[in-house]
């Protein structure tokens, strides 16, 4: 009973302590392109078709509560505007029955340009607005204060509700990509205007960095021909991702391998000193449909009471709307 306690007093202390100057940490994904507006607003039109994307996230479900996020994104390519438009909608559920829950709704525009022969640059705007809100009930909530060594959880605590539970505030990100053939190299910088987030005073957001690199490997002659099992050509696709937000570095290293309709993958994620986790990934996908499940394999010194992460993603793919001229589709991972 004791250890469930203490469980619940660490939530709580991770959850209050990031109110009063902790520097939060944004949600992180581990199948980064099949959430490409999230990485980068650079991605919006990448795919020239209407694209929906779909992610729903299920993190550390060892303890009392796991952080549960979905999201969810939409996107195309506009000729008369020579770029995408993106829409971004995310919701993530922290603490046992929703002690801390935070919303984003966000819309971008990726400016598309030629640079020499093959090679395009997408330059990106977002902006958006954040909610964070606390569940102020003390039925749900367990302090420090509260906690007897002996009797467990007393009924008393000399804590008090903040002013506001409930705050929205605007977030703004940029994002640029340049990508040929078969490679792409993308920066993005997110939480421009660093919002507070706050409930006892000024808490601000840090800016966090992105930067991913990537390429295509075709192993056979011919492009995306047919084999007799209906297979395409396999392809394989090294990627790196950095990531850098308020003192925190996180590097991550995947690679995928793309053999249609199935496309399996793994990753390696860890910080500056030390390892984060492996993340193994397999989906299927068609010409206009596509699903994923990816888990986190914990490998840190918090592996055997947080069991990983399971990730689960939709995609769907419209059809490309008729256009006077073709534009090419960035060619990256879509998971």
């Amino acid at each position: 009973m004791m250890k469930r306690y203490n469980k619940i007093a660490l939530i709580l202390l991770l959850a209050i302590g990031g109110m009063q100057g902790v520097k939060a940490q944004d949600v992180g994904f581990s199948q980064f392109f099949a959430n490409p507006l999230y990485l980068n607003p650079a991605f919006a039109g990448s795919k020239v078709a209407p694209r929906i994307s779909l992610t729903y996230r299920s993190q550390w479900p060892g303890l009392v509560s796991a952080f549960t996020t979905v999201s969810a994104s939409y996107d195309q390519y506009i000729p008369d505007l020579h770029g995408g438009i993106g829409g971004l909608l995310l919701f993530d559920r922290q603490g046992d029955q929703g002690l801390l829950t935070a919303g984003n709704i966000a819309a971008m525009y990726s400016f598309r340009f030629r640079v020499y022969d093959d090679i395009y640059v997408n330059l990106a705007l977002q902006a958006g607005v954040v909610n964070n809100s606390l569940n102020w009930d003390k039925n749900i909530m367990t302090f420090p204060d509260q906690i007897d060594p002996n009797g467990g959880r007393i009924n008393e605590t000399s804590a008090t509700a903040p002013d506001q539970t409930s705050i929205f505030v605007p977030d703004f990100a940029a994002g640029t990509m340049i990508y040929g053939p078969a490679w792409y190299v993308g920066f993005a910088a997110h939480h421009l205007n660093q919002p507070s987030q706050g409930f006892y005073g000024e808490d601000r957001v840090p800016i966090k960095l992105t930067a991913n690199a990537g390429g295509l490997i075709n192993l056979a002659e011919e492009q995306r021909r047919q084999s007799s099992l209906g297979l395409g050509t396999p392809v394989i696709s090294p990627n790196f991702i950095f990531q850098y937000q308020g003192g925190f570095l996180y590097f991550n290293y995947g690679l995928y391998l793309d053999w249609m309709p199935f496309l399996v993958g793994v990753w390696y994620r860890h910080g500056t000193e030390n390892p984060d986790a492996f993340i193994f990934m397999v989906g299927v996908q068609q010409d206009h449909f596509k699903v994923g499940y990816s888990y986190d394999v914990t490998v840190s010194e918090i592996n055997n009471s947080v069991y990983g992460a399971h990730e689960i993603t939709v995609g769907i793919l419209l059809p490309v709307p008729e256009q006077k001229h073709k534009v090419k589709a960035i060619r990256c991972p879509s998971f």
